[in-house]
């Protein structure tokens, strides 16, 4: 590898290829068993770069000159199998050569592994993503521990493609649909990964064992394969079968990114091209897209939004000392609807206490406890829980009319109408019944918190706590201050949302928060074009290039006309100069359609109907550049105002709660790549090529 490659990668944790012979069970022979091991625990997962790839080379260059050696083996240190390429580095690329030298040294190492005189085997004793992966699929076999916690190809997620092998290799065994699922399906939704028996039941090993006993029981099974006493049938593909894959896949990618991202079109080209090419043309076509897109913006937006996700939301900006954080062993949530019950379901869940809805009458009580329960059965039925665990989650789940059900409770959170008055009489009556220390949590989206725990005895237990929906999807919880908020009450949330599994945001006691305030925003300026005279045709489709997950209508359709009016009105009420109320959403909500789009997704003429007789249409550029020019306003004005820390946690919520694309990066990265901010948000380089 050249100086200058080697010189990008000079902070590499290089991840050493460990040699030890192992006889195997039965007589079978002797294993030569490679262990791959950056010398830190799980928490810093094993990595390829210069270093990590020349280690392994020179083990296998060892191995190859070796004649006693029956079969080769491959498995990671404790929990890590291998998380692929060393991503620091190669972000640093300035020169499509050095990309070149990247993928092909990755190639020129990983497929001896499948190219050697005796068998090969991989032992994925742990997580297995991207390049770790690839180093598995280039060999013979391949064993799953069940305990796998990820097993992953993400580089369309970032901007790449998996190119060390994996758009060639995998389709070929597991089948091109499969492998179009990790490749691009799984990546594509939020970066989906798959558990190891999920793993397994696709194809992608051949033996699955337990994680206790899993490398003696992979050995063993490794003999029987080498004696002949396990054979492995592969299976073959018809022509028909890929072309129906590729196409169904690009239909997909098409819905959801709208050409804005090149990755996955790449990564679609090369499994078609692998159905007829060789093993060279198809790795050379690899280097040849890992070459191109290492030069691009969306890798460094990828790895910045990636960056975000990872780190940031681990340790959030403004969060107290979690030593504050007092214990929950009870949650009442108020209200028993759709959204309260996905809450109950996901406390249960993840926190293992009682959880006890309330709501006004008995009917809607028993339809929130029996959707539980029914979600509950579903896990079940899919194999994600035991029958034990099923009979503890229903049983921690009950319904109450009463709010004297919350006495014990050390954690209330309301999911009622949208309405002042409402959570103020809500939050009245269970301060009643609750201890002087419980926490007071309301899910609003857009009032103001201060407000509401103004008639609070004790306004310090009162904290925002912002679900997305749907609950169990949306990583994002937008924790928000109030003017009285304290520091226990704070820190009790945060811990709480860390024992969800959720990404938790500070957010300062704003109208409409982060997340909504912006696509308030955003949507605001798209329906005024509407109202302007542009045909909402034009409107709906002007920002397609940026590969958002829906356009601004059919977002419109996801949250309810009535539900976005409500916002706009609130928003218009603190800030009038920059929101807008439309008469013709107002119009909308009272033909109590559902959206402008008719069930078959066709647009419904009569509810297009309600947005004519504007005068002055603009183009879909003209659209395009006032949304991104209002985005650019609204966050300068958010900052300045302190809603969050900086810039970054902008973007973080974005991408968390409003699926802005990992390929942009977050948005402030796009808006200044765009030349839209004045300042700049971030410094020159961020998540772009300079």
């Amino acid at each position: 590898m050249s100086v200058n490659v080697t010189e990008l990668f000079k902070d590499e944790v290089v991840t050493k290829a460990l040699v030890r012979d192992v006889e195997l069970p039965g007589g079978a022979g002797t294993m030569a068993l490679i262990t791959l091991d950056n010398g830190f625990d799980h928490t810093k997962p094993n990595t390829f770069g210069p270093g990590g790839l020349t280690s392994l080379g020179a083990a296998l260059d060892g191995i190859a000159a070796r004649t006693d050696l029956a079969a080769v083996g491959v498995t990671g240190k404790p929990f890590i199998f291998g998380v692929g390429a060393d991503l620091k580095g190669a972000a640093l690329v300035r020169a499509r050569e050095e990309a070149l030298e990247i993928g092909r040294l990755g190639h020129e190492v990983f497929r001896r592994l499948g190219e050697l005189p005796v068998p090969s085997f991989a032992f994925v004793n742990g997580a297995a993503m991207g390049g770790g992966l690839e180093i598995a699929l280039h060999c013979t076999y391949r064993t799953l521990s069940s305990g796998v916690p990820a097993l992953a190809l993400p580089e369309c997620f970032l901007g790449l493609v998996p190119g060390w092998g994996g758009t060639q290799l995998l389709p070929r065994l597991i089948g091109p649909a499969a492998a179009l699922k990790l490749i691009i399906e799984n990546p594509l939704s939020q970066n989906r990964m798959l558990k190891g028996r999920d793993a397994f039941e696709l194809g992608v090993g051949d033996a699955m064992f337990e994680p206790a006993d899993f490398l003696e029981e992979s050995l063993r099974w490794a003999s029987k394969v080498l004696k002949g006493e396990i054979s492995i049938e592969r299976a073959t593909y018809p022509d028909a079968d890929w072309e129906k894959a590729v196409n169904d896949a690009r239909f997909l990618v098409d819905m959801k990114l709208r050409g804005a991202s090149p990755a996955p079109y790449r990564a679609l080209d090369l499994v078609a091209l692998a159905r007829t090419a060789t093993r060279d043309e198809g790795f050379a076509a690899e280097d040849e897209a890992l070459a191109d897109l290492l030069m691009g913006d969306e890798l460094r937006a990828g790895l910045y939004a990636f960056d975000l996700v990872q780190r940031r939301a681990k340790k959030p900006a403004g969060a107290p000392d979690t030593s504050l954080a007092r214990k929950v062993t009870k949650v009442g949530v108020v209200g028993a609807g759709l959204m309260a019950s996905q809450m109950a379901l996901l406390f249960a869940r993840r926190l293992e206490v009682p959880v006890v809805l309330t709501d006004l009458d008995q009917a809607r009580l028993d339809k929130g406890v029996g959707y539980v329960h029914a979600e509950i059965g579903k896990l079940l039925s899919k194999g994600r829980i035991s029958g034990d665990q099923a009979n503890r989650l229903k049983a921690l789940v009950s319904g109450s009319l009463t709010k004297d059900a919350f006495a014990d409770a050390d954690f209330v959170i309301e999911a009622v109408f949208e309405d002042m008055a409402v959570k103020k009489k809500v939050f009245a009556e269970v301060e009643a019944h609750v201890s002087a220390e419980c926490v007071l949590a309301t899910n609003t989206s857009s009032l103001s918190l201060s407000e509401m725990g103004a008639e609070l005895r004790h306004p310090e237990r009162l904290v925002g706590f912002h679900f997305f929906n749907p609950v169990a999807v949306m990583p994002l919880l937008e924790i928000i201050r109030g003017a009285g908020t304290s520091d226990a009450t704070l820190a009790t949330a945060f811990a709480v949302g860390r024992s969800l599994r959720k990404s938790s945001v500070l957010v300062k006691d704003a109208p409409a928060f982060v997340v909504n305030r912006l696509l308030t925003r955003f949507m605001g300026e798209v329906i005024a074009a509407v109202d302007e005279g542009t045909p909402l045709e034009v409107a709906e489709h002007s920002l397609d290039d940026l590969g958002l997950p829906m356009s601004p209508f059919a977002l419109l359709q996801l949250v309810g006309p009535a539900v976005g009016h409500h916002v706009s009105e609130t928003l218009h009420a603190a800030f009038p100069g920059r929101f807008g109320v439309s008469g013709n959403m107002a119009k909308l909500v009272a033909s109590g359609k559902p959206g402008v789009y008719a069930p078959d997704f066709s647009l419904d003429p009569e509810a297009v109907a309600l947005f004519a007789g504007g005068t002055r249409p603009s183009t879909a550029q003209e659209v395009r550049r006032r949304v991104l020019l209002a985005l650019s306003e609204e966050i300068r004005l958010m900052l300045e105002e302190g809603v969050v820390a900086a810039a970054q946690d902008i973007d973080l919520c974005m991408i968390l709660g409003a699926g802005w694309p990992f390929h942009l990066g977050g948005v402030t990265p796009y808006l200044d790549r765009a030349g839209v901010s004045q300042p700049r948000f971030l410094e020159p380089g961020v998540a772009s090529v300079p």
